[in-house]
């Protein structure tokens, strides 16, 4: 089996005479067909919300693309509220789920009226010690602890992760929010990273829609939405069966006229965070074959390394690798695929087998539209590479332009050295 890259081999040998290699590029065509389908699997739901989480891919472009299907911005940090409101996102657009917090983060996110999601329990009283009185409407991270099984055998362990309220602090934590002052409450959980699977959103929901029953019952508190967050993953084999967004909407529809409906609560706003899935697909890393190394393996060395996209290097992670041009050859030759990184792990496939590779060749790598570019980091002082966009029309656009070395130095500008490398 086979994945199709969104662009073909013509276009890149013109996008490259402009663009050098490497570049991530981004399929504005697909993300509007994605947003468009989230929005309508969910419009049962009347306050229904994606907020996408930026943390996936922070380029307000393409960010601007999914505000036009009524998405806000899911921020954990900072630099990720302030890109928000620049766009002119504010207010109730705006989810903040962060974690071991700093002050100025939640007071920069209470000055734009940011809906603050607490990941701990010692953060009730952090945050009106910072803020001097809490917020009217504040949201919960849960974390039920344990094992987490999808019918599919799909799992997750979060007894394991540094995130949420455990069952008893989050009832403990309602009552004392409600008391000093609270109006408005929401829950959050994230139970399982990736899912490939459409049972685990209604899975998820039936278990949160079941506590916020419990919590409204045993505290009193008005709950106005339910978080579920992302998890929702993407089929990075080409083997896997994507996830159908629509088929997973009826499922949480269905759940949600079981639990919550009967018990009064039918006017609750459901939002998610789908990053991955929202932007995932529609990315790719595009490389350039520079070495074909023959030792004790066989090696094709590109002109991108991890620092482009990291995931192979940090998680063992598969991403799939098309050789342009050779698309219908036979995948006869085994490769390690690596990068220029002084890092034996700086690989992006390993052992894969491939159509023969020359010098020159154009490879794409799938799936990078999400958790690629933003993981980037400057090690061995590589710089990050380029973004761009492949517009409906056939265009495209620089919606970020390659780091330099004066970018790379910047933070040394203010000592005598900056000023000797002549930026």
């Amino acid at each position: 089996m086979n994945k199709k890259p969104f662009v073909t081999k013509k276009q890149l040998a013109e996008i490259i005479k402009k663009y050098p290699t490497p570049f991530h590029i981004y399929d504005e065509k697909g993300i509007r067909e994605n947003a468009k389908a989230v929005r309508e699997a969910f419009a049962w739901n009347k306050g229904f919300k994606e907020y996408f989480a930026v943390k996936a891919t922070p380029n307000p472009f393409l960010i601007d693309i999914l505000r036009d299907y009524g998405c806000g911005c899911d921020c954990s940090s900072l630099t990720e509220l302030m890109l928000s409101n620049a766009m002119g996102l504010n207010g109730e657009d705006i989810m903040f789920s962060s974690n071991e917090t700093p002050a100025c983060e939640y007071e920069y996110a209470n000055q734009i009226g940011a809906i603050i999601n607490l990941d701990d329990f010692t953060h009730i009283d952090f945050l009106e010690k910072t803020l001097g009185k809490l917020p009217e409407t504040l949201s919960c991270r849960y974390n039920p602890g344990g094992v987490f099984t999808v019918s599919n055998g799909i799992m997750d362990n979060p007894g394991d992760a540094k995130y949420g309220f455990t069952t008893e602090q989050l009832f403990e934590g309602f009552k004392i929010m409600k008391e000093k002052g609270v109006k408005n409450f929401g829950i959050h959980a994230f139970l399982a990273s990736n899912t490939v699977t459409n049972d685990y959103y209604p899975m998820l929901a039936k278990q949160l829609f079941k506590v916020a029953v419990k919590l409204k019952d045993e505290t009193g508190a008005d709950i106005k939405f339910i978080n579920l967050s992302g998890g929702v993953g993407i089929p990075y084999t080409p083997d896997q069966t994507p996830n159908d967004i629509r088929v997973i909407g009826a499922g949480v529809k269905k759940v949600f006229e079981e639990v919550l409906v009967p018990a009064g609560m039918g006017d609750i706003s459901l939002y998610t965070e789908m990053g991955r899935f929202m932007m995932g697909p529609y990315g790719h890393l595009v490389t350039t074959a520079i070495h074909a190394k023959h030792t004790h393996k066989e090696y094709i060395g590109c002109d991108a390394c991890a620092v482009n996209l990291m995931r192979p290097a940090m998680y063992g992670a598969y991403h799939h690798i098309t050789v342009m041009g050779k698309e219908n050859a036979p995948c006869n030759h085994k490769y390690d695929v690596v990068g220029s990184l002084c890092e034996n792990n700086d690989k992006f496939a390993i052992d894969r087998m491939l159509p023969e590779i020359e010098n020159g060749d154009l490879l794409v790598i799938h799936d990078t539209g999400a958790h690629g570019s933003s993981m980037g980091y400057n090690y061995n002082g590589k710089l990050k590479s380029a973004e761009l966009l492949l517009k409906e029309d056939g265009s495209v656009e620089l919606i970020r332009r390659a780091e330099r070395p004066a970018d790379y130095f910047a933070t040394l500008d203010c000592f005598d050295i900056y000023k000797k490398m002549g930026f």
